[in-house]
């Protein structure tokens, strides 16, 4: 195994609301302004986040969470994405040492930056506090010795007399101070009801927020000590993360791929799959071509455009190393699927916020409906899920599943351990996953009553989503790098129709 020498920083907080999603964008940002490859990371499963370090960077923002992909793969895949660069940030989750709940530092900041060997930059709100700075950076800094707290930026500090009597407090605490930014107002990202407004919404605004954020940075940060600080980072004695080596771990292991056909069911092709049995319990992206084999290539479409943001990269990589040709379409403004399309993956996003624009897509809709009709594989998260019901908020959607959304003031969110209660099109039954849920909606009914997608094992019991023909939709996330036989069996699927 050859160590990989990556220059990194983990920028963490004492607390969400601290700005550390603004001050890792800003340093992404100015590192890239500055001609270095920058390659950006978010610990934990939000998906909004990676869309503004991806604009910072001009790279995809990747993902880090240690709870759905397993601690063994952070540092494999932090190399996946890092190859090649000058240097790698990673954004931190909540504060420092929060993680999953009830399990210890699993998945926290500080759980990624010992697993990646990296250095924490604390950002901390000065806003309302003097020389107290000192003691709460000395005691985020000696509560763990593995995790290296070795700088500090002041974050919303008032005025030049504020920052002497801070930085005069923490010269005291042995932790350097790298930086300090001013109160700016209007320079955060704008916020609703699941936190941040994705890049894809406000593209125009996003550009400038992040050169405004660039400029403060530079202005308040010493950019060379930091980045002397990750070049003391260690080799990692660990292999890149590959797609197309996707081994299935320790928290999902998967049977062999369904490649059966079902008589009776046609597909545009050829025959398709059928229901699995129940068991108790803004135009086309052109395809990314990996080596050829001699079958045709399945055509697997991947919905985007500002109602789909939430994708982790990492999925379309695992689908094209599996066979698949990945295709993207805009619901919002493509009338039909992109052609040849044998398999089709809705992720998540906020259909809610652009319900009549996807209702008024009518030709869409009604061809979303007549693919899953035909058993091909359909796999929908969350967004994707709500897209699939009859109605949203009233609003007629695709009508594949026989359920209504419409939304809700309560807060669902959290980590869950779930099992597959029947084959479907992504997992076999008896497959043990682990996902997220994040969201403001409600499906009535909750879950199919013959085929449920997952059975929820984790933190409670409950039955979760359809299992409808080739079609598995449900709220949970899942990250298929820590379950990539879920992308095999999905192109395997698909690759029957082709």
């Amino acid at each position: 195994m050859v160590s990989v020498n990556v220059p990194r920083l983990v920028i963490a907080a004492p607390a969400s609301g601290s700005g550390k999603t603004t001050v890792a964008t800003g340093l992404m940002r100015a590192f890239a302004d500055a001609g270095l490859a920058v390659s950006p990371h978010k610990v934990g499963p939000d998906y909004i986040d990676p869309g503004y370090h991806a604009l910072a960077t001009g790279r995809p923002g990747r993902n880090l969470d240690a709870y759905m992909c397993g601690p063994e793969r952070i540092a494999p895949l932090f190399l996946h994405g890092a190859a090649g660069c000058d240097l790698a940030l990673v954004e931190g989750v909540m504060g420092l040492y929060d993680g999953a709940s009830g399990q210890g530092e699993l998945a926290s900041t500080a759980h990624v930056a010992k697993l990646l060997k990296a250095p924490v930059v604390l950002v901390v709100d000065a806003s309302s506090q003097s020389r107290s700075v000192a003691a709460l950076v000395h005691g985020f800094a000696s509560w763990d010795p593995e995790v290296r707290v070795a700088g500090v930026i002041l974050n919303k500090v008032g005025s030049d007399r504020h920052e002497a009597v801070l930085r005069e407090a923490l010269a005291e605490s042995g932790v350097p101070v790298l930086g300090a930014l001013r109160r700016v107002a209007g320079l955060n990202t704008p916020s609703r009801h699941l936190g941040l407004i994705p890049v894809a919404e406000r593209r125009t605004e996003a550009v400038a927020a992040v050169a405004a954020q660039a400029a403060q940075v530079r202005e308040g940060c010493d950019l060379e000590a930091l980045l002397a600080l990750a070049r003391s980072a260690p080799a990692l004695p660990e292999e890149a993360w590959s797609p197309a080596a996707g081994r299935p771990g320790p928290v999902a292991q998967f049977p062999a791929p369904l490649t059966g056909r079902a008589p009776g069911v046609v597909g545009r092709r050829s025959a398709g799959l059928g229901a699995p049995p129940a068991v108790a319990g803004g135009g086309w992206a052109q395809p990314d071509h990996g080596e050829q084999p001699s079958a045709p290539r399945p055509v697997i479409a991947i919905a985007g455009g500002a109602a789909f943001t939430f994708s982790y990269a990492e999925h379309a990589e695992l689908l094209t190393a599996a066979g698949a040709d990945v295709v993207r379409f805009d619901p919002l403004r493509d009338e039909s699927l992109p052609p040849g399309t044998d398999g089709l993956v809705i992720g998540g996003g906020f259909p809610e916020v652009h319900v009549a624009d996807l209702s008024a897509n009518a030709p869409l809709r009604k061809e979303v409906a007549a693919l899953a009709a035909t058993g091909a594989p359909v796999v929908a998260e969350c967004a994707g899920l709500l897209y699939l019901c009859r109605t949203l908020d009233g609003k007629e959607m695709c009508g594949v599943l026989p359920a209504d959304a419409r939304m809700s003031e309560r807060l669902t969110l959290g980590y869950r351990e779930a099992v597959a209660l029947a084959d479907n099109s992504l997992a076999a039954a008896g497959t043990r996953v682990r996902g997220h849920e994040f969201h403001r909606t409600v499906v009535e009914p909750a879950a199919s009553a013959d085929t449920p997608a997952w059975g929820i094992t984790h933190p409670a019991r409950r039955l979760e989503g359809f299992v409808h023909g080739g079609v598995h939709a449900s709220y949970l996330h899942t990250h298929w790098a820590g379950a990539p036989a879920m992308a095999h069996r999905l192109v395997a699927q698909a690759a029957a129709r082709a």
